[in-house]
C-alpha cells in the first residue's frame, strides 16, 4: 500500500504500490523482522520509506491503520477482517481483487454537530464507496471519513477517490 501524507497526516493511499522486486523483498524482510520481534497477533501497519531499491523503517502501528482502509476496496478481505481472523486463528486471504485508492474526507468547518451533504452525488462516481466515521464534532483538518474507489489501474482509482472526497461536504447541523 502506498500513501501520501501532508504535515504528517494521511491524505490518501492506494494499492498496489509500484515497487521494484528488490525493494519489495527488503520491505517484506523489514516488516517480518519488526512484527516477529514485537510478537502478538493481528494486523500490524508497518510504515516504510522506499526510494528505488532502498527501504527504511519508519514506524509501526500494532493494529489496523487508516492508510490500510484502502483494502476495503482492493482485497478479498479488508484489514479489519484480516485483523479479526488472525487474532481468532482463522484463515486469511490477502488476494488483491483490483487496484484501488482511498482519500480523506476532511471536516473543513468548526462545528459541534455535523451533517454531510452531497453524499449521493459523490457515490455516482463509478466503483466508489464512503465510510463516515460518526464523529459528532468537526474542525478544519479533522478526518471525518474516507472515500474509497476501485479501478483497473491505480491512477484512475486515485482520481475517483479524490473526486468522491472532494464532493462530500461537512456542514453544521
Amino acid at each position: 500500500i502506498g500513501h501520501r501524507q501532508v504535515d504528517g497526516d494521511y491524505v490518501e493511499s492506494w494499492q498496489p504500490q509500484a515497487m521494484s522486486s528488490a525493494a519489495l523483498q527488503k520491505a517484506q524482510e523489514i516488516a517480518q523482522s519488526v512484527t516477529q520481534n514485537l510478537g502478538g497477533l493481528g494486523v500490524f501497519g508497518v510504515e516504510l520509506f522506499v526510494r528505488g531499491d532502498e527501504v527504511w523503517f519508519s514506524e509501526v502501528s500494532p493494529r489496523p491503520h487508516d492508510t490500510g482502509m484502502v483494502t476495503m476496496a482492493t482485497q478479498a478481505q479488508s484489514e479489519f477482517e484480516l485483523h479479526a481472523r488472525a487474532i481468532l486463528g482463522l484463515p486469511v486471504d490477502t488476494t488483491l481483487r483490483s487496484a484501488g485508492a482511498s482519500s480523506v474526507i476532511y471536516g473543513g468547518v468548526d462545528t459541534e454537530i455535523v451533517m454531510f451533504e452531497y453524499v449521493a452525488q459523490a457515490l455516482l462516481v463509478p466503483q466508489s464507496d464512503v465510510r463516515l466515521f460518526g464523529k459528532p464534532q468537526s474542525f478544519e483538518r479533522r478526518r471525518m471519513g474516507v472515500a474509497l474507489a476501485a479501478a483497473d489501474d491505480v491512477e484512475t482509482a486515485r482520481q475517483r477517490a479524490k473526486q468522491v472526497s472532494s464532493t462530500i461536504q461537512v456542514k453544521p447541523a
